[in-house]
């Protein structure tokens, strides 16, 4: 299968939509509302305690993938939650103006959180399907790409642009009317062009369930499948541990930024931090993607793995030496940054494709599904300590600590399972 050609129209023509379709929501539920809330007076308490539940479905996602995978097609399920992502922005849109619009967006906002998810689902088992496994491979990096553009744009160029509307008019409830109300055209507009660009695979398939009982043994049996898989409690430690290090650098990285120097930061300004981390540090996240999708087609994953963990862990170290030196020239500094940013989008291209290695076989919609909740929860356990324990042992500590978490991930890529041929052009 794996030479196979699967479909005779270019994933170049839905490939960049598709995930830009997968980056806006999730971007726009988790940060742009914060934006928003903080434009329209909701207090700090109430913005981070009702935003943060707007995650929980792209972690317990896994537990209604099986109903992706065993009702309809996930070309159907794309276009449709497309078509349901522009219905809730439109309620957005709509409801901003109300006098209880904090409890009607956040209604919405569960709408838009949860039919992304669905849509998470449905297009990863799609790109699964769709494609044999070295354009898989070499569309890794370009998915990637195009996911980021979708983050960049919508906390980006949709904040600028509320923001303008803002200066013109004096209102911010008539600006992010107008925002929201301008992303779900482009939704309504996405899934329109899905319906018609997507390629129909005949492998594309719905598993019949047949009666509720029957339904529900497969559901269960689905979940069975995964944890029965060779050497799961090694391939469950790497989804938790490969990240260790930079789940708990993410957030913490870019308050080093900001914060004065007294208090160990490099106190830069809101348009130096936008530069550096929302443009050179981008940049070399896409580059380093890219390459890391183009040399595993050549070379397949086994040959690229250790590489990729080097990759994604070491350039940690960069910011060890601005914590100690703190360096006020804006090019060191943005260096510093785009070196971390390229290791991590190079590196990262070996995760990725390790969770389509693992989710391979049958339910693969489903068990790539699960491969991303614990992914989602390898991020978010470390993540929820990390902001403590810098302020308990300043910046430089706090770096070293990081570069040393790094190692449960090494420990781990010696156990697993992979194929030599995986991922490797034909």
């Amino acid at each position: 299968m794996a030479g196979a050609k699967i479909s005779s129209r270019s994933p170049w023509f839905w490939i960049p939509t598709l995930y830009v379709a997968e980056g806006l929501p999730y971007a726009l539920a988790m940060s742009v509302s914060l934006v928003l809330y903080k434009n329209l007076g909701v207090s700090n308490t109430d913005i981070a305690f009702y935003t943060s539940w707007l995650y929980l479905p792209w972690v317990i996602k896994p537990l209604w993938s099986p109903v992706v995978d065993l009702l309809k097609t996930r070309r159907l399920w794309i276009w449709m939650t497309q078509l349901l992502l522009g219905a809730g922005l439109a309620g957005v849109a709509l409801t901003i103006p109300a006098p209880h619009f904090f409890q009607l967006t956040l209604a919405f906002f569960w709408l838009l959180a949860f039919s992304s998810a669905t849509h998470d689902i449905a297009a990863d088992g799609f790109y699964m399907l769709a494609m044999t496994e070295r354009e898989q491979a070499f569309f890794s990096g370009i998915r990637g790409t195009f996911y980021r553009v979708a983050m960049i744009c919508a906390q980006g160029q949709l904040v600028i642009l509320a923001g303008k509307i803002h200066e013109r008019t004096g209102n911010y409830m008539f600006a992010w009317s107008m925002a929201f109300a301008l992303v779900a055209g482009i939704f309504l507009c996405l899934g329109i062009y899905h319906f018609f660009v997507l390629p129909k695979p005949a492998i594309d398939q719905p598993r019949r369930a047949g009666l509720s009982e029957n339904f529900l043994r497969e559901f269960f049996k689905t979940f069975g499948t995964f944890f029965q898989k060779p050497k799961i409690i090694v391939l469950l430690l790497f989804l938790l541990l490969y990240r260790l290090g930079e789940a708990q650098l993410l957030n913490v990285a870019k308050f080093f930024l900001l914060d004065p120097r007294p208090k160990g930061g490099l106190a830069l300004t809101d348009d130096q931090f936008g530069w550096i981390y929302g443009h050179i540090g981008v940049g070399a996240l896409v580059l380093g993607g890219l390459l890391g999708g183009f040399v595993v087609a050549r070379h397949g994953l086994k040959f690229w793995l250790w590489p990729m963990l080097l990759a994604i862990h070491l350039p940690d170290a960069v910011f060890i030496w601005l914590a100690c030196a703190q360096p006020d020239n804006f090019w060191a500094i943005g260096t510093g940054v785009a070196a971390e940013q390229f290791g991590y989008g190079f590196g990262f291209t070996a995760f990725m494709l390790y969770m389509i290695y693992i989710a391979r076989g049958e339910h693969q919609t489903a068990h790539y599904a699960i491969c991303t909740g614990f992914m989602a929860l390898g991020m978010m356990l470390p993540g929820m300590w990390s902001g403590w324990l810098q302020e308990h042992i300043g910046y430089q500590h706090f770096f070293i600590w990081v570069l040393l978490a790094t190692i449960p991930s090494f420990l781990v890529a010696l156990k697993i399972p992979l194929d030599a041929e995986f991922g490797k052009r034909n």
